[in-house]
């Protein structure tokens, strides 16, 4: 479920891991790999969910940041855990 009332999407577990799968590959093209560390910035929808995951699967550390936070504090989180890339 999202942030607004009626927000809602229905996948299958096979989905999911079809999305996961593809986006961890992405990440590794990205050169992304095990012990990286990857900030994500977004809203409560499925590829918050589906990005999370793909890190987990490749072994790298994520760190989510609230969408609602401000550029300064983004910037300052993005530095304090020294990540390699930004998913937003």
């Amino acid at each position: 479920e999202g942030n607004e009332p009626g927000d809602s999407v229905k996948i299958t577990y096979s989905e999911l891991l079809q999305k996961v799968c593809q986006f961890a590959n992405v990440l590794r093209s990205q050169g992304v790999k095990k012990g990286d560390r990857v900030s994500i910035y977004l809203p409560m929808i499925l590829e918050l969910v589906v990005a999370m995951l793909a890190c987990a699967r490749i072994g790298a550390v994520h760190s989510i940041v609230f969408a609602g936070f401000s550029a300064d504090s983004l910037c300052e989180r993005i530095l304090d855990c020294g990540c390699s890339l930004l998913i937003t």
